[in-house]
This record gives structure tokens, C-alpha cells and sequence, in this order.
């Protein structure tokens, strides 16, 4: 992070969340998009600032409170987060996160406000603005097409799981967030965050840096403050990566505990949407609302009777005294100024009653590469096409992708390729020997090798 001294912008939020003024690549941004000389624009400018906002930081509880006392209601909650998308994500420094605003967010705000003063609140989502990522279906005015100009003007049929669990909690779905196109497995050489019909999503924090992918909008819209929380999605570290460079909590869970009916696939095997926010509270929070079986989803059966209500009950101050924490050593080296910070935080862990076990290398580390993209190529090939066959109006199958992307060369493909398209297209069914095999070997390497190299 450049000194604070000369980046620093007027602000009304803490340190953590401010917008760091100098580009920190300076001119070599603009390779990878226009965005970032929208980036130089802004940041060269010595009186660039981010107003003051209301609901700066407040966590899911703040907001009930306020509502409960009068002071705001879900209507004006909604406005506020939607001046404030309007001001700093599509003007000002143009974070570029909302791929598309909700044109029905205001009038569903209106009706929890009604059920409000009816005394008949949901729960604690009621009235709360959710951002979702651009490849979870809605069945509404917005578009649902993973950043892809082949999916525009086709419908999905129904909401997903996941916005049908965030309606019924009284969420209201503020908007859709930009991704790294297809989940980021279009091209083996993608910008994380860039999609042909949302762009580039820039990082908070130092606007030209790596917002992560692939759910970048979501992870960049929530640290920004432009919603209260948001859902992204994960196949490989695609919430839990943009949370980590985004500074949110971001929790993948267990395969099953949310269902993922209705969400743009990519593997069957690892695939799961996750909960993004500023606070574990919150996480936890949403996490409850997502939860659920789902008949449209058989993963979702093995979360009977395990899956929790309410994950808030879990949250506890003390919760590290005793906890065995391990250290991955392998992941260290890259960069001193990080390694300093995490070795900070393990200290801190230390002091909190944690027994950090270090180094704690597994001998799987690095193992799982060539098997896993053999299991995800060949499930993309098979998931989407399934996915494809249900949507009226869109592309039938991956082959028809990647021949649009072809005849469209020049708007999808300005920057990076889509052999990785190309190569699942190439792959047969999932009875090949390859894709079995493949399979095998990354359930024993994660399940019990992984679990006898612990226990050793």
C-alpha cells in the first residue's frame, strides 16, 4: 500500500476502507483495459473525494436497530446504498462492481416496509439490501448472463435457490454484481474481474490492484459500502479469495449447504454459492438465510438434519482458546510485507488462546492441479450444456458459446482468448475413464490422504 500521507481520499470511512489515490501501476493498466486510465483520470485529480455516507460500516444489526426505532426505513436504507452505487461505483472513481441495478428494489423495500409497521418482520434480513453475483438466476426485470453478451435478453424461468431463500428472508435484491466472465473459466489467461458486458471491477483499496476473482463485484460492492452484504460464488477460491483481497469475510461452505439450482455452473463437484460481508456476524447472518434443501439439488439431501437455522447461536469471542490452527509455510515467500502481517496475526491467534501448529505443510500441496481442471473441464462441458438446454432463448450449448464468442470476437475476446472453452468442448462424457479416474484421485488426495497427513 502507498504511503498514507499522499494517497489517502477524503473519507468518511475507517482506515481499512479507504481509496488509495495513485495508481499503483502506473501506466501499465491500460494494457489490460480502459478502465484504468478512468482510474488515472481519477486518482490524478487533487480534489477527488468520496462523501460522507450514512450507512458507512453498519452491520445488519445496526440497520434493524435504525429501522425499529423510525430513524430509516428499508426504503430510504435501499436509496442511500443506490446514491451511493450511483456516486463512487459508476461515477467518481468508478469501482465498476454493479453490473445492474434492481429497477424493482425501491417497490420491494416499500412492501417489507408495510409488513414492518404490520409487526410481521421476517427475521433479521428483513429490509436488508443484498447484492448477488451476475450468475445467479433471478426471475425478474434483471439479466442473469455471467458477464456474457451471449445471455443477453434470455430469462431464466424461476429464481435460483438462493434469491428465492433471500425473498423469502425479506432481503431486498439490490442489484447484480460483475464476475470474471464465466466464473473465470473461459480462458487459462483472464484479468480477474473483467467481463465482456460489465468490464473491469477495480479494487477498492488500490484501484489498479487485482480485485480477485471470480466473484470480484461482489467482494468489491461490500467493501465499498454499497450494499450491507452480498453472495458470490465458488468453484476454486472465487469467494474466498476476492473476500481476502477485498478485506471481508467470505465463507465457502460445505458442497450441499446451499443449493445451487439456478446458478450458472462450471463443476457439479466444487461448485457453491457463499456468503460476503464485512463482519462474521453478518456472514453468519446470511449464511442462515441461504441454507436450505432444495429437491432441485440432490447435493443439498446430505444437509438434512446437520444445516443450522441459525449460525449466529456458533458465534463466540472466545472461540480460539483451544483451537489447533495450522500454518501453511508453503504459501509464504511471495511478498515480506504480507508474510509480516500474517506472521502478526498468527501472534494475535497465539495471545487469543489458539495452539498454532507450525509449520503445517500437507504433502498434498500442489498435487491436485493437472486432476482437478481434467474434473472441471469435463463437468463444464456436461453442466453447462444441462444448464443451457432449461433457459429459453439462450445459446443451446457450450459449442454455441464458443462459436459466439468467435463471431464476436472484437467485444468478447479484446483481451484474453477462451481455450479453456475450447479444450472442455473437446472432452466427452463423464463415464470416460479420464474424468473417473481424475475424479478418484482428487477425493482421495482431499479426503483421506489429506485427513491421515493431518492426523500424522
Amino acid at each position: 500500500m502507498p504511503d498514507q500521507e499522499d494517497t489517502s481520499l477524503v473519507c468518511n470511512s475507517p482506515q481499512r476502507r479507504l481509496f488509495l489515490r495513485r495508481s499503483a501501476l502506473a501506466g501499465a493498466g491500460a494494457a489490460i483495459s480502459p478502465a484504468f486510465a478512468r482510474v488515472r483520470e481519477f486518482t490524478g485529480s487533487p480534489t477527488a473525494q468520496i462523501k460522507a455516507f450514512d450507512l458507512d460500516e453498519l452491520t445488519i444489526a445496526d440497520l434493524q436497530a435504525v429501522m425499529d426505532s423510525g430513524k430509516f426505513s428499508a426504503h430510504s436504507i435501499t436509496q442511500k446504498y443506490l446514491a451511493r452505487i450511483e456516486e463512487i461505483d459508476k461515477h467518481g472513481p468508478a469501482i465498476n462492481s454493479v453490473i445492474e441495478v434492481n429497477p424493482d428494489a425501491l417497490a420491494i423495500a416499500d412492501a417489507l416496509d408495510r409488513e414492518r409497521k404490520e409487526n410481521r418482520v421476517r427475521g433479521p434480513m428483513h429490509g436488508i439490501p443484498v447484492l448477488i453475483k451476475d450468475n445467479i438466476d433471478t426471475a425478474d426485470r434483471m439479466q442473469t448472463t455471467a458477464g456474457s453478451l451471449a445471455l443477453l435478453g434470455s430469462k431464466p424461468v424461476r429464481d435460483s435457490f438462493v434469491a428465492q431463500k433471500l425473498r423469502e428472508a425479506g432481503a431486498v435484491i439490490l442489484g447484480k454484481t460483475n464476475l470474471s466472465e464465466w466464473a473465470n473459466i473461459r480462458s487459462s489467461h483472464s484479468s480477474s474481474g473483467w467481463s465482456a458486458r460489465g468490464g473491469q471491477t477495480l479494487n477498492p483499496y488500490v484501484l489498479d490492484r487485482n480485485p480477485c476473482g471470480s466473484s470480484s463485484g461482489s467482494g468489491a460492492a461490500t467493501s465499498a459500502n454499497l450494499c450491507t452484504v452480498a453472495v458470490g460464488s465458488e468453484t476454486d477460491g472465487s469467494v474466498v479469495c476476492p473476500a481476502s483481497a477485498n478485506g471481508l469475510v467470505g465463507i465457502k461452505p460445505t458442497l450441499g449447504l446451499i443449493s445451487r439450482s439456478g446458478i450458472i455452473p462450471i463443476a457439479h463437484s466444487q461448485d457453491t454459492a457463499g456468503p460476503m460481508a464485512r463482519t462474521v456476524g453478518d456472514a453468519a447472518i446470511l449464511l442462515s438465510a441461504l441454507a436450505g434443501i432444495d429437491r432441485r439439488d440432490s447435493a443439498t439431501a446430505a444437509s438434512e438434519g446437520k444445516s443450522s437455522i441459525d449460525y449466529t447461536k456458533f458465534l463466540d469471542p472466545h472461540g480460539l482458546r483451544g483451537a489447533r490452527i495450522g500454518v501453511a509455510r508453503k504459501y509464504f515467500g511471495a511478498n515480506d510485507a504480507q508474510d509480516q502481517l500474517m506472521n502478526n496475526l498468527i501472534d494475535d491467534m497465539k495471545r487469543q488462546g489458539a495452539e498454532i501448529i507450525d509449520p503445517a505443510d500437507l504433502p498434498t500441496h500442489g498435487k491436485f492441479d493437472k486432476t482437478e481442471l481434467v474434473v472441471l473441464l469435463y463437468e463444464l462441458k456436461a453442466d453447462l450444456n444441462a444448464y443451457l438446454a432449461a433457459r429459453p432463448g439462450a445459446p443451446a450449448s457450450l459449442k454455441d458459446i464458443i462459436n459466439f464468442n468467435d463471431a464476436n470476437r472484437d467485444k468478447e475476446m479484446p483481451y484474453f482468448g477462451q481455450d479453456l472453452f475450447v479444450k472442455a468442448e473437446a472432452k466427452g462424457p463423464l463415464s470416460e475413464k479420464e474424468y473417473t479416474d481424475a475424479l478418484e484421485a482428487n477425493h482421495r488426495l482431499s479426503r483421506q490422504e489429506g485427513i491421515d497427513a493431518v492426523m500424522d
